[in-house]
């Protein structure tokens, strides 16, 4: 039985099904777990949330004498398909109005992921479900703007590079799917397809992650195992879908047939697994690594075209640039005007016409009073005319022009 209850009446012993209220308020990542400390207890309260959903079938009733809002079968359906039918509408926002949420979005999703995975590498059986809420916050904030999440999961430590690398790859597949047309339904699966592809790192030593040197023969066989690692234990999950379980396990796969781990070629890889490969790869490579620092997010896709006849599949890459720009937000680029600018959204008109915000005159060589331009607008009398390496320019802090955040997101 679900009972709706105040969270002032909640006990250890008691199965939490739901909190009410935004899954960012909440203090815990997983949506419905047994209390069994008092320590949990204390954080719902300091959390604000003021009632729960309980399921006394699985744990403690309320006490006598608390007050009790029970729900019939009936009741709990009404309510189940009155959120389920109300329209989802999510209004497009700057990146500067996104970017506040975004970073808290990516705080708690990397304490959800390594929770998770963490959990995995000890020989839990992952459930799935525990990670829906923050798959539809990642959706919701790619919706609202895809630039904002999507970069700020760039931004990552060697420690939590795999947590926070499958949270980006979760909102560039959120992306993707609605680039390529894909419903409401198959973009949650992409973007859950995103967040556990890479679980199978688990698997492997965290010193062979982390080796800033050349991997040798044996350590490189041993990364290459991760995809079928995690597929086994997606399988031994719960609530794990088909399209996950296909991501993971072939997510390295290359149309040319020269990828692991079963070296399928062309229409053998599932659409998906073909959204994964490009989704990983732009992630991994715009990303600093203990052996080499990442490329900026311009310069990548230059990269990935040269690769992309034989790697990934042509029109998916060509509608994964569409969905993150010619330009990606955090790019640097030189202006016809001699400036230098850092891109802090996407326009409609065009990818080659993105904002901006000019900080640099490669002329005088002097900082200029940071300005957002619209390269859209007939007024803007600029152009980009080419991409820049910030170490050439020795611009450290482009991060902070660009989003206000000056370090990994927390």
């Amino acid at each position: 039985m679900l009972k709706r209850i105040a969270v002032a009446d909640l006990r250890v012993g008691m199965y939490l099904q739901e909190l009410c209220g935004s899954w960012l308020e909440h203090p815990f990542w997983k949506s419905s777990f047994l209390i069994e400390d008092a320590k949990d207890l204390k954080r719902i309260l300091d959390s604000g949330v003021a009632e729960a959903w309980i399921d006394t079938d699985k744990g403690f009733d309320v006490a006598v004498g608390g007050q009790v809002k029970e729900a019939s079968d009936a009741a709990i359906e009404r309510e189940l398909v009155k959120t389920a039918t109300q329209p989802h509408i999510v209004e497009r926002v700057s990146t500067e109005q996104e970017v506040a949420r975004a970073a808290k979005i990516c705080g708690k999703a990397r304490q959800a992921v390594s929770s998770m995975f963490r959990e995995a590498r000890m020989g839990k059986a992952l459930d799935a479900e525990n990670a829906l809420p923050l798959v539809e916050e990642i959706s919701n904030s790619v919706l609202r703007n895809p630039g904002a999440l999507i970069s700020l999961a760039r931004l990552k430590t060697k420690d939590d590079y795999t947590y926070m690398h499958s949270v980006a790859v979760c909102a560039l597949m959120v992306a993707l799917s609605r680039q390529v047309g894909l419903d409401e339904a198959q973009t949650r699966e992409a973007g859950m397809a995103g967040l556990l592809h890479d679980v199978g790192k688990m698997a492997v030593p965290s010193d062979i992650l982390n080796k800033p040197g050349k991997l040798t023969d044996a350590e490189f066989t041993t990364v290459r195992g991760h995809p079928e690692a995690g597929h086994l234990m997606l399988l031994e999950g719960r609530g794990v879908s088909d399209v996950s379980l296909d991501v993971c396990l072939h997510h390295h796969e290359k149309m040319d047939g020269s990828g692991y781990p079963h070296r399928l070629a062309g229409e053998q890889i599932s659409l998906f697994a073909k959204m994964g490969a490009v989704c990983d790869v732009y992630d991994a490579i715009t990303s600093d690594r203990p052996y080499k620092i990442g490329w900026g997010p311009a310069e990548s896709l230059r990269k990935m075209t040269e690769w992309s006849k034989g790697h990934f599949d042509e029109h998916i890459f060509k509608a994964f640039v569409k969905s993150v720009g010619i330009y990606p937000v955090g790019s640097l680029v030189l202006l016809k005007s001699g400036r230098l600018a850092v891109v802090v959204d996407q326009t409609a008109q065009s990818l080659l016409t993105p904002k901006v915000k000019v900080f640099y005159s490669t002329k005088s060589k002097l900082r200029l009073t940071p300005e957002i331009l619209d390269l859209s607008r007939p007024e803007a009398r600029d152009k980009i005319v080419s991409h820049e390496d910030p170490v050439k320019w020795e611009v450290r802090d482009l991060q902070f022009l660009w989003s206000g955040v000056s370090g990994p997101a927390r």
